[in-house]
């Protein structure tokens, strides 16, 4: 099979992903082998190639938001059946026994093992992942379509949860990539009016067409202050600035899975009256269960460009310098 391994981390300018032939995987006890479709490409797929998290092993193969169909099952593995579409995300499988998992916060275990970090993820033409970590795609959806609803969807559910928005409040979005363009189509559902706080003129453009209420730059002040607010830009400098729009008791939630130093918050000015600063941190299978229900009820609508597996390289260079709008997604076919 064809797949594009990282051996070693480098700038994405260096082009370090290759194009290998690889024997095809065999599935273990409780894994599935998906032959893929198609796979998004995220934001941290950019930071596993480019080191910025630490990589547990070397060569791997990136990629987490994948759809395929079910190809063969390891021993016991019987949930779903060959044929069938599944998609695999960024949570690859958790310890059962650990105590986070048993108090509902199997995002936080320690052994938590994540697709292509820990595991070989999508950038191939197949893959192993264990059943219980693999979901069913909601008919309303095509291959492409589903791959951002698996990290970019599902990480900006966790994070409205995350943000405390109820309906009917007004949210802020601090960047407005593969994340949210979802997000803000849940968020309008619910009722909510949409403050959107990003550079690129093609992505104000495309939040204005999904519904925002007002389009700015970080630094600007919007109409009314918001009741909660999501940064899914990886930039610390901006944590501030969203404190200073955020209501009194709202909460900030920073989506990225990883940050550039925040600078030093001044308590009276930007903290006091219970804003709070949040993490989102991965996300548990009810998470990806519930918005994957809820995206196909919408419906949600994504944007994606698509391109061939052997573009991989050129693709998360496109993305470090936000040349695309939506979420790219390579197809094996």
């Amino acid at each position: 099979m064809r797949a594009m391994r990282l051996r070693e981390t480098a700038s994405v300018e260096e082009a370090p992903l290759e194009l290998i032939e690889r024997p095809v995987p065999e599935p273990g006890p409780g894994q599935v082998r998906l032959k893929v479709h198609a796979c998004g490409v995220c934001h941290t797929d950019l930071h596993t190639v480019e080191g910025d998290l630490e990589l547990p092993k070397v060569p791997i193969v990136p990629g987490h938001q994948i759809v395929g169909t079910v190809d063969a099952r390891g021993p016991g593995s019987d949930r779903y059946q060959v044929g069938q579409r599944l998609g695999v995300a960024w949570l690859y499988h958790v310890d059962e026994d650990c105590r986070f998992a048993e108090r509902g916060l199997e995002n936080l275990c320690p052994d938590a093992r994540f697709t292509g970090l820990h595991a070989d993820g999508g950038y191939a033409e197949f893959m192993v992942a264990y059943e219980g970590f693999a979901y069913p795609i909601p008919e309303t959806f095509s291959d492409v379509e589903a791959t951002p609803l698996l990290c970019a969807g599902i990480i900006g559910y966790r994070a409205l949860k995350v943000s405390e928005i109820e309906p009917g409040q007004r949210l802020g979005l601090y960047g407005f990539g593969g994340s949210a363009h979802v997000t803000i189509q849940v968020a309008r559902h619910w009722g909510c009016e949409v403050y959107v706080f990003t550079r690129s003129e093609s992505h104000r453009r495309l939040a204005r067409e999904l519904g925002a209420a007002w389009v700015g730059g970080a630094e600007d002040t919007p109409p009314h202050k918001v009741d909660g607010s999501i940064i899914f830009a990886p930039a610390g400098w901006i944590v501030p600035e969203a404190l200073r729009v955020v209501e009194r008791g709202g909460t900030v939630a920073l989506a990225g899975v990883t940050m550039s130093p925040i600078p030093e918050i001044d308590y009276d000015e930007y903290l006091y009256w219970e804003r709070g600063i949040r993490s989102v941190a991965n996300f548990t299978r009810e998470d990806a269960r519930e918005f994957l229900q809820l995206a196909g009820e919408i419906p949600i609508e994504t944007t994606t460009e698509i391109f061939s597996l052997e573009e991989a390289n050129e693709v998360l260079l496109a993305l470090k310098r936000s040349e695309i709008d939506g979420t790219a997604v390579l197809v094996m076919d």
